[in-house]
Protein backbone atom coordinates (compact mmCIF):
# COMPACT_ATOMS: atom_id res chain seq x y z
CA UNK A 1 0.00 0.00 0.00
CA UNK A 2 1.30 3.17 -1.11
CA UNK A 3 2.30 6.17 2.04
CA UNK A 4 -0.28 9.05 1.90
CA UNK A 5 0.82 12.62 0.47
CA UNK A 6 1.71 14.91 3.44
CA UNK A 7 -0.54 18.06 3.88
CA UNK A 8 1.43 21.01 4.87
CA UNK A 9 -0.52 23.78 6.55
CA UNK A 10 0.88 26.96 6.90
CA UNK A 11 -0.73 28.37 9.99
CA UNK A 12 -1.31 26.78 13.69
CA UNK A 13 -4.38 29.09 14.90
CA UNK A 14 -7.40 27.55 15.70
CA UNK A 15 -8.36 25.96 12.09
CA UNK A 16 -5.05 24.47 11.59
CA UNK A 17 -4.31 22.82 14.35
CA UNK A 18 -7.41 21.32 14.40
CA UNK A 19 -6.95 20.20 10.72
CA UNK A 20 -4.11 18.75 11.54
CA UNK A 21 -5.53 16.68 14.63
CA UNK A 22 -8.02 15.76 12.57
CA UNK A 23 -6.02 14.28 9.72
CA UNK A 24 -3.33 12.82 12.07
CA UNK A 25 -6.47 10.77 13.28
CA UNK A 26 -6.25 9.12 9.90
CA UNK A 27 -2.89 8.33 9.89
CA UNK A 28 -2.13 10.98 7.54
CA UNK A 29 1.18 12.60 7.56
CA UNK A 30 1.20 16.48 8.10
CA UNK A 31 3.60 18.96 8.67
CA UNK A 32 2.51 22.54 10.10
CA UNK A 33 4.17 25.74 10.02
CA UNK A 34 3.36 28.49 12.68
CA UNK A 35 5.40 31.67 12.89
CA UNK A 36 4.33 31.99 16.37
CA UNK A 37 4.84 30.13 19.52
CA UNK A 38 2.97 28.15 22.13
CA UNK A 39 1.54 29.33 24.59
CA UNK A 40 0.67 33.45 23.21
CA UNK A 41 -2.27 35.63 24.08
CA UNK A 42 -4.70 36.47 20.74
CA UNK A 43 -7.69 39.04 20.14
CA UNK A 44 -10.35 37.23 20.45
CA UNK A 45 -13.99 36.43 21.86
CA UNK A 46 -12.43 33.35 24.06
CA UNK A 47 -15.91 31.53 23.75
CA UNK A 48 -17.39 29.00 21.59
CA UNK A 49 -21.28 29.49 20.38
CA UNK A 50 -22.96 27.06 18.48
CA UNK A 51 -22.02 24.43 16.31
CA UNK A 52 -18.83 24.70 17.59
CA UNK A 53 -19.32 21.94 20.39
CA UNK A 54 -20.24 19.45 17.93
CA UNK A 55 -17.29 19.79 16.00
CA UNK A 56 -15.28 19.78 19.11
CA UNK A 57 -17.38 16.56 20.41
CA UNK A 58 -16.98 14.47 16.95
CA UNK A 59 -13.46 15.25 16.33
CA UNK A 60 -12.95 13.95 20.25
CA UNK A 61 -11.48 17.40 21.52
CA UNK A 62 -14.25 18.44 23.89
CA UNK A 63 -12.56 16.69 26.78
CA UNK A 64 -8.90 18.24 25.85
CA UNK A 65 -10.79 21.76 26.11
CA UNK A 66 -12.42 20.96 29.52
CA UNK A 67 -9.24 19.91 31.19
CA UNK A 68 -7.88 23.02 29.24
CA UNK A 69 -9.79 25.38 31.54
CA UNK A 70 -13.22 25.76 29.33
CA UNK A 71 -16.38 27.02 31.50
CA UNK A 72 -19.49 27.22 30.63
CA UNK A 73 -21.67 30.43 29.55
CA UNK A 74 -25.21 30.30 30.09
CA UNK A 75 -26.51 34.19 30.29
CA UNK A 76 -25.80 36.70 27.82
CA UNK A 77 -26.04 40.83 28.18
CA UNK A 78 -26.22 43.42 26.10
CA UNK A 79 -25.32 47.59 27.35
CA UNK A 80 -25.42 50.56 25.26
CA UNK A 81 -23.78 53.69 27.15
CA UNK A 82 -25.61 54.35 30.26
CA UNK A 83 -28.56 51.89 28.91
CA UNK A 84 -28.86 48.21 29.84
CA UNK A 85 -31.16 45.96 28.59
CA UNK A 86 -31.98 42.64 31.05
CA UNK A 87 -29.47 39.90 30.44
CA UNK A 88 -31.08 36.65 28.39
CA UNK A 89 -30.50 32.77 28.72
CA UNK A 90 -28.52 31.55 25.69
CA UNK A 91 -30.74 28.89 23.76
CA UNK A 92 -26.93 26.97 23.94
CA UNK A 93 -24.80 27.74 26.48
CA UNK A 94 -21.31 28.66 24.99
CA UNK A 95 -17.82 27.13 26.19
CA UNK A 96 -14.97 29.80 27.66
CA UNK A 97 -11.68 29.40 27.27
CA UNK A 98 -8.43 31.42 27.09
CA UNK A 99 -6.67 31.20 23.80
CA UNK A 100 -3.35 31.64 25.73
CA UNK A 101 -4.06 27.87 27.37
CA UNK A 102 -6.58 26.65 23.99
CA UNK A 103 -3.58 26.59 21.51
CA UNK A 104 -1.10 25.26 24.01
CA UNK A 105 -3.19 21.97 24.46
CA UNK A 106 -4.24 21.75 21.15
CA UNK A 107 -0.64 21.96 19.53
CA UNK A 108 0.90 19.57 22.30
CA UNK A 109 -1.83 16.82 20.57
CA UNK A 110 -1.11 17.67 17.37
CA UNK A 111 2.55 16.44 17.95
CA UNK A 112 1.27 13.58 20.47
CA UNK A 113 -0.82 12.64 17.44
CA UNK A 114 2.39 12.41 15.37
CA UNK A 115 2.07 16.18 13.42
CA UNK A 116 5.06 17.75 12.62
CA UNK A 117 5.02 21.27 14.04
CA UNK A 118 7.76 23.86 13.35
CA UNK A 119 7.32 27.35 15.58
CA UNK A 120 8.93 30.61 15.08
CA UNK A 121 9.56 30.34 11.12
CA UNK A 122 7.64 31.08 7.88
CA UNK A 123 7.03 28.42 5.87
CA UNK A 124 9.40 27.52 3.23
CA UNK A 125 8.11 28.35 -0.37
CA UNK A 126 6.33 24.83 -1.35
CA UNK A 127 3.75 24.21 -3.97
CA UNK A 128 0.26 25.42 -3.51
CA UNK A 129 -0.94 20.89 -4.00
CA UNK A 130 -1.11 20.02 -0.73
CA UNK A 131 -0.85 22.87 1.07
CA UNK A 132 -3.78 24.60 3.08
CA UNK A 133 -3.49 27.95 4.11
CA UNK A 134 -4.78 28.62 7.91
CA UNK A 135 -2.74 31.72 8.55
CA UNK A 136 -6.13 33.95 10.16
CA UNK A 137 -7.51 37.16 8.66
CA UNK A 138 -6.62 38.52 5.61
CA UNK A 139 -5.05 41.97 6.57
CA UNK A 140 -6.95 44.97 4.82
CA UNK A 141 -4.75 47.58 4.58
CA UNK A 142 -7.04 50.35 3.32
CA UNK A 143 -10.04 51.43 4.58
CA UNK A 144 -13.72 49.35 3.56
CA UNK A 145 -16.12 50.80 1.37
CA UNK A 146 -17.32 53.08 3.97
CA UNK A 147 -13.89 55.06 4.64
CA UNK A 148 -13.31 53.02 8.16
CA UNK A 149 -9.67 50.98 9.21
CA UNK A 150 -10.68 48.00 11.57
CA UNK A 151 -8.84 47.02 14.83
CA UNK A 152 -8.63 45.00 17.66
CA UNK A 153 -7.91 44.27 21.59
CA UNK A 154 -7.73 42.24 23.98
CA UNK A 155 -6.56 41.94 27.86
CA UNK A 156 -7.24 40.01 30.06
CA UNK A 157 -8.59 41.53 34.11
CA UNK A 158 -9.24 40.58 37.28
CA UNK A 159 -11.86 41.90 40.20
CA UNK A 160 -15.05 42.59 37.59
CA UNK A 161 -18.13 41.26 38.76
CA UNK A 162 -20.17 40.76 35.27
CA UNK A 163 -24.13 40.87 35.46
CA UNK A 164 -23.87 37.92 32.68
CA UNK A 165 -21.22 35.28 31.73
CA UNK A 166 -21.24 37.32 28.30
CA UNK A 167 -21.79 40.97 27.84
CA UNK A 168 -21.46 43.32 24.61
CA UNK A 169 -21.26 47.01 25.38
CA UNK A 170 -21.92 48.64 22.32
CA UNK A 171 -20.39 52.78 21.93
CA UNK A 172 -19.78 55.22 19.02
CA UNK A 173 -16.81 53.42 17.50
CA UNK A 174 -16.97 49.94 18.28
CA UNK A 175 -17.82 47.91 21.18
CA UNK A 176 -16.33 45.58 23.88
CA UNK A 177 -16.86 42.12 24.88
CA UNK A 178 -16.72 41.03 28.64
CA UNK A 179 -16.12 36.99 29.10
CA UNK A 180 -16.14 35.27 32.21
CA UNK A 181 -12.98 33.10 31.83
CA UNK A 182 -10.63 30.15 34.29
CA UNK A 183 -9.38 31.51 37.19
CA UNK A 184 -11.45 34.56 38.34
CA UNK A 185 -10.22 35.89 35.12
CA UNK A 186 -12.31 37.86 32.82
CA UNK A 187 -11.34 38.58 29.10
CA UNK A 188 -12.28 42.17 27.86
CA UNK A 189 -12.00 42.13 23.79
CA UNK A 190 -13.04 45.02 21.66
CA UNK A 191 -13.52 45.56 17.79
CA UNK A 192 -13.08 49.42 17.11
CA UNK A 193 -13.01 51.67 14.30
CA UNK A 194 -11.78 55.13 12.96
CA UNK A 195 -11.71 57.08 9.74
CA UNK A 196 -9.10 57.24 7.39
CA UNK A 197 -6.60 59.76 7.98
CA UNK A 198 -7.67 59.80 11.31
CA UNK A 199 -5.19 60.16 14.30
CA UNK A 200 -4.56 57.80 16.08
CA UNK A 201 -5.44 57.88 20.00
CA UNK A 202 -2.60 57.90 22.45
CA UNK A 203 -4.83 55.68 24.40
CA UNK A 204 -3.21 52.48 25.64
CA UNK A 205 -4.77 49.01 24.98
CA UNK A 206 -6.64 48.26 28.80
CA UNK A 207 -7.45 52.50 28.77
CA UNK A 208 -9.37 52.29 25.54
CA UNK A 209 -10.86 48.94 26.73
CA UNK A 210 -12.56 50.88 30.02
CA UNK A 211 -14.30 52.56 27.86
CA UNK A 212 -15.83 56.09 27.91
CA UNK A 213 -15.97 58.00 31.59
CA UNK A 214 -19.66 57.22 33.15
CA UNK A 215 -20.50 54.77 30.61
CA UNK A 216 -22.13 51.21 32.28
CA UNK A 217 -18.37 49.83 30.55
CA UNK A 218 -16.19 52.47 32.41
CA UNK A 219 -18.07 51.35 35.65
CA UNK A 220 -17.58 47.97 35.25
CA UNK A 221 -14.26 47.89 34.78
CA UNK A 222 -13.60 50.84 37.42
CA UNK A 223 -11.87 48.43 39.84
CA UNK A 224 -10.63 46.02 37.07
CA UNK A 225 -6.61 44.74 37.38
CA UNK A 226 -5.31 43.92 34.33
CA UNK A 227 -2.81 41.67 33.64
CA UNK A 228 -0.33 43.73 30.73
CA UNK A 229 1.54 40.73 29.81
CA UNK A 230 -2.11 39.87 27.96
CA UNK A 231 -2.85 42.85 26.55
CA UNK A 232 -2.50 42.98 22.28
CA UNK A 233 -3.69 44.30 19.59
CA UNK A 234 -4.41 43.69 15.60
CA UNK A 235 -5.25 46.03 12.88
CA UNK A 236 -6.09 45.52 9.03
CA UNK A 237 -9.00 43.57 9.81
CA UNK A 238 -11.17 42.97 7.15
CA UNK A 239 -14.93 42.56 7.93
CA UNK A 240 -16.09 41.89 4.43
CA UNK A 241 -17.48 38.38 3.68
CA UNK A 242 -15.86 36.19 0.87
CA UNK A 243 -16.67 33.30 -0.57
CA UNK A 244 -13.58 29.89 -0.44
CA UNK A 245 -14.28 29.18 -3.49
CA UNK A 246 -13.26 32.50 -5.10
CA UNK A 247 -9.51 31.81 -3.70
CA UNK A 248 -7.27 30.22 -5.70
CA UNK A 249 -5.77 28.41 -2.63
CA UNK A 250 -7.22 25.89 -0.18
CA UNK A 251 -8.13 28.07 2.98
CA UNK A 252 -9.76 27.48 6.40
CA UNK A 253 -10.41 29.52 9.13
CA UNK A 254 -10.17 33.23 9.09
CA UNK A 255 -8.18 33.01 6.21
CA UNK A 256 -11.71 31.93 3.97
CA UNK A 257 -13.44 35.36 6.08
CA UNK A 258 -13.78 36.50 9.04
CA UNK A 259 -17.52 36.70 10.69
CA UNK A 260 -18.24 39.98 12.27
CA UNK A 261 -16.86 39.65 15.99
CA UNK A 262 -20.64 40.69 17.52
CA UNK A 263 -21.94 36.74 16.68
CA UNK A 264 -19.11 35.67 18.86
CA UNK A 265 -18.81 32.88 16.11
CA UNK A 266 -15.50 33.30 15.29
CA UNK A 267 -13.86 30.16 16.90
CA UNK A 268 -16.86 28.12 16.40
CA UNK A 269 -16.27 28.47 12.63
CA UNK A 270 -12.84 27.93 12.90
CA UNK A 271 -13.54 23.97 14.29
CA UNK A 272 -16.24 23.62 11.62
CA UNK A 273 -13.83 24.74 8.63
CA UNK A 274 -11.26 22.81 10.12
CA UNK A 275 -13.72 19.67 10.23
CA UNK A 276 -14.92 20.26 6.81
CA UNK A 277 -11.72 19.97 5.27
CA UNK A 278 -10.83 17.02 6.74
CA UNK A 279 -12.39 14.26 4.24
CA UNK A 280 -11.63 15.66 1.33
CA UNK A 281 -7.80 16.39 2.20
CA UNK A 282 -7.64 13.23 3.08
CA UNK A 283 -8.86 11.67 0.37
CA UNK A 284 -6.47 13.44 -1.88
CA UNK A 285 -3.25 12.43 0.68
CA UNK A 286 -4.95 8.46 0.04
CA UNK A 287 -4.61 9.42 -4.15
CA UNK A 288 -8.44 8.87 -4.03
CA UNK A 289 -9.18 12.43 -5.74
CA UNK A 290 -6.94 15.17 -7.50
CA UNK A 291 -6.04 18.14 -5.53
CA UNK A 292 -8.10 20.71 -7.29
CA UNK A 293 -11.34 18.53 -6.45
CA UNK A 294 -10.27 18.39 -2.85
CA UNK A 295 -9.47 22.80 -2.63
CA UNK A 296 -13.06 22.84 -4.45
CA UNK A 297 -14.87 20.42 -2.26
CA UNK A 298 -13.39 22.50 0.90
CA UNK A 299 -14.31 25.80 -0.24
CA UNK A 300 -18.00 24.58 -1.98
CA UNK A 301 -18.63 22.96 1.98
CA UNK A 302 -17.07 25.97 3.71
CA UNK A 303 -19.18 28.55 1.48
CA UNK A 304 -22.76 26.13 1.58
CA UNK A 305 -21.66 26.26 5.58
CA UNK A 306 -21.27 29.52 6.43
CA UNK A 307 -23.48 31.70 4.00
CA UNK A 308 -26.46 32.05 5.60
CA UNK A 309 -24.53 33.36 8.96
CA UNK A 310 -21.92 35.36 7.27
CA UNK A 311 -24.74 37.48 5.40
CA UNK A 312 -27.13 37.72 8.76
CA UNK A 313 -23.79 38.88 10.82
CA UNK A 314 -22.61 41.33 7.98
CA UNK A 315 -26.17 43.23 8.60
CA UNK A 316 -26.37 42.96 12.54
CA UNK A 317 -22.96 44.88 12.45
CA UNK A 318 -23.93 47.49 10.19
CA UNK A 319 -26.99 47.95 11.58
CA UNK A 320 -25.12 47.93 15.53
CA UNK A 321 -22.99 50.44 14.09
CA UNK A 322 -25.47 53.18 12.84
CA UNK A 323 -26.56 55.30 16.15
CA UNK A 324 -30.16 56.18 14.69
CA UNK A 325 -30.75 52.17 14.52
CA UNK A 326 -28.71 51.10 17.72
CA UNK A 327 -30.96 50.59 20.40
CA UNK A 328 -33.80 49.71 18.17
CA UNK A 329 -31.68 46.73 16.91
CA UNK A 330 -30.91 45.72 20.64
CA UNK A 331 -34.40 46.65 21.77
CA UNK A 332 -36.19 44.59 19.31
CA UNK A 333 -33.74 41.95 19.55
CA UNK A 334 -33.75 41.46 23.21
CA UNK A 335 -37.53 42.53 23.97
CA UNK A 336 -38.93 39.46 22.82
CA UNK A 337 -37.45 35.52 23.62
CA UNK A 338 -38.44 34.83 19.65
CA UNK A 339 -36.34 37.52 17.98
CA UNK A 340 -33.17 36.91 20.06
CA UNK A 341 -33.38 32.98 19.51
CA UNK A 342 -34.02 34.38 16.03
CA UNK A 343 -30.73 36.22 15.52
CA UNK A 344 -28.92 33.39 17.76
CA UNK A 345 -30.04 30.87 15.23
CA UNK A 346 -29.22 33.30 12.45
CA UNK A 347 -25.70 33.75 12.88
CA UNK A 348 -24.80 30.49 14.03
Amino acid sequence: MNRPRPITIVGGGLAGLTLGIGLRRQSIPVVLWEQGHYPRHRVCGEFISGHGQETLKRLGLLELLLEAGARPAYTAAFFAKQRSFPAHPLPQPALCISRFNLDEALAEQFKQSGGELHCGTRAPSTPAEGTVRSTGRRAEPEADAEGWRWFGLKAHAHRIALHADLEMHTRADGYVGLCRLEDGKTNVCGLFRRKKGEAVSAFGITQRLRGESGSILHQRLEAAEFEEASSCAVGGLSLHPRRAIDSGECCIGDSVTMIAPVTGNGMSMAFESAELAVAPLAAYARGEIEWQTARQTVARECDRTFAKRLWWADRLQRMLFWQSTQAWVLGLALRWETSWRFLFWATR
